[in-house]
């Protein structure tokens, strides 16, 4: 490689950018890489999403206990989760909000959280039924529930 001279007079490369072979040698590379760590990134990320729908249950069922201290009772099932951020009409004794925003209400997937109240298993039921949206499943697509 030889230095050639600008009309400033400063040194620059005669060589520009990289040749055909080596981008197709840095795409292999890439895609061989790929190839090994994709499919373990994959299960990783759809794995968080049931730990984080877990830890957002935990988070609500502590918000619903707030709301049961205050009002000495839990939300109805008509008013919903929506309690937990915005004061029921008719409640008089609410203190929240007991979570920050209503987002905190929708599962990793964009559907709400389901609530029974009174609860078939417990005093309420909170749950999602994971990725697939229906009853039952396995791995990703099973229901995550605080009972």
């Amino acid at each position: 490689m030889r230095a050639i001279r600008s009309g400033t007079g400063r040194k620059r490369s005669s060589r520009r950018g990289f040749s055909l072979l080596e981008v197709l040698v840095v795409l292999a590379i890439i895609a061989l890489v790929a190839s090994v760590i994709g499919p373990r990134a994959i299960s990783f990320f759809s794995r968080a999403k049931s730990k984080t729908a877990s830890l957002q249950i935990l988070e609500i069922e502590n918000a619903l206990e707030l709301y049961f201290l205050d009002t000495g009772r839990y939300p109805a099932e008509n008013t919903g989760l929506a309690a937990l951020v915005e004061a029921p009409p008719a409640e008089t004794r609410w203190n929240g909000p007991y979570l920050k925003k209503s987002s905190a209400l929708t599962d990793p997937w964009g559907r709400p959280y389901r609530y029974r109240y009174p609860g078939q298993f417990s005093e309420f039921d909170l749950y999602t039924l994971g990725r697939d949206g229906s009853d039952g499943g396995s791995g990703e697509d099973t229901d995550i529930t605080n009972w």
